[in-house]
């Protein structure tokens, strides 16, 4: 019998990216709260958060195995979450504008043993170019910098800011889905898609006017 998997996540570019695999799965929205502590790094904050949505949801599913993610954007000491506003957004996207940051993914897979939780890290370097004032104006009025980690969506809009990538683009847009099949297989639950052919053929928006 198939193994349940579960997505804790309301985030749906995650389950747009999850859906590419093929697995059948169920959405669940964590009962967690993200709270960013200025004393821990981008990559434990990110730990932090992945696990606590995958734990979180372990007491109402526990046969499941349960999948959290977080994203958080590192530039220089300063940890980036997502905006509260558009003024919020509109300070994050001039500090990342003309500078070089990094990608923080961490992906959490918890279940059905309560004591167990493998968590991974998934890091992006991303370079963006400098601001163009009517642009920003532009991208601000669309909304869609709200609920993205650093203000900005690289499978949407957003894209128009960045200069290149180095790293996976799934990681970027929020889910880093060799990793995560990677993870899948550890546990017994294999991929009826062929990772590598998924990779090959870049099919979410603006993947592959991202080529590593």
């Amino acid at each position: 019998m198939l193994q349940k998997l579960i997505l804790a996540s309301t985030s749906p570019r995650r389950h747009e990216l999850l859906t590419l695999l093929g697995l059948p799965f169920e959405v669940v929205a964590p009962p967690f709260v993200e709270q960013i502590r200025a004393h821990l790094s981008a990559e434990e904050q990110a730990v932090e958060f992945a696990a606590g949505k995958a734990k979180s949801c372990l007491s109402s599913h526990p046969d499941a195995l349960i999948l959290g993610s977080d994203t958080l954007i590192h530039l220089g000491a300063e940890v980036l979450g997502k905006p509260v506003d558009l003024a919020d957004a509109e300070v994050m996207l001039r500090r990342l504008a003309g500078h070089k940051h990094r990608i923080v993914t961490a992906v959490a897979l918890a279940g059905p043993d309560p004591d167990r939780c493998d968590v991974r890290l998934a890091e992006v370097l991303v370079t963006m170019k400098s601001l163009n004032e009517a642009a920003l104006a532009g991208y601000l009025r669309t909304g869609e910098s709200l609920g993205k980690a650093g203000a900005y969506s690289i499978q949407g809009g957003g894209a128009a800011f960045i200069e290149r990538i180095e790293g996976d683009f799934t990681a970027a847009v929020g889910l880093p889905l060799r990793l995560v099949v990677e993870m899948l297989q550890q546990q017994g639950l294999s991929c009826p898609v062929d990772i590598e052919q998924l990779y090959a053929g870049r099919p979410y928006p603006n993947w592959d006017r991202f080529r590593a």
